[in-house]
């Protein structure tokens, strides 16, 4: 008998796959590729658009413990960061030590219940700007996410280096690619999430 393997996926719109026609985006894909593989499981999609981690880290536990109950082989996935950098007034939504501070508060969270996570950076979007304050705080959550032994995606870069995601960015909203783009963020987490699924 197959174990009880659910995932919680909590973040933005990116986790919630915005921009996707099929509706599936990188959640999706890597979920449907794991029951394909023989591995059937529970995947919650928790992404909420132009949610920041300061909100995100206040709504988790609720939306993701009657979720994961005793006795399944309950796991976290977590990306944010992008609504964070945004600039209202001048000024990041969310403060970069805030950030870091939250990402901090959220793992020790998620270790108090045994709870395995698996962190997604953040992509980057059509802005150069924008994606200078993402890349500070992609440096920050890696180095968070080490300390805390709690493997890290390192997507963003390999994200502004696509031809494929900023095109698709680019023809889009500026910030949300369609499905070609979700394909090539999917490949870039799935050796990760392979990985983390085997422990």
């Amino acid at each position: 008998m197959w174990n009880d393997l659910r995932v919680c996926f909590i973040g933005d719109s990116f986790v919630a796959g915005v921009g996707d026609p099929q509706c599936l985006g990188w959640v999706g894909r890597l979920a449907a590729e794991t029951y394909a593989t023989g591995q059937p499981l529970t995947a919650y999609n928790l992404g909420v658009r132009r949610q920041t981690s300061t909100e995100i880290l206040d709504r988790w536990q609720a939306e993701c413990t009657p979720r994961l109950p005793d006795g399944s082989d309950a796991r976290l996935v977590v990306s944010f960061g992008v609504n964070d950098a945004t600039l209202i007034d001048g000024q990041p939504r969310v403060a970069p030590e805030r950030s870091a501070a939250n990402l901090t508060q959220l793992l020790a969270q998620a270790a108090e219940r045994g709870l395995p996570v698996l962190m997604v950076a953040p992509p980057p979007i059509d802005d150069a700007e924008h994606n200078a304050r993402t890349a500070g705080l992609d440096e920050r959550f890696a180095a968070i996410c080490t300390a805390a032994a709690v493997p890290y995606v390192p997507a963003h870069q390999p994200l502004r280096d696509s031809a494929v995601w900023m095109r698709e960015v680019r023809a889009g909203d500026g910030a949300h690619p369609g499905g070609a783009g979700y394909d090539e963020l999917a490949a870039i987490i799935r050796p990760h999430w392979r990985e983390w699924l085997a422990r």
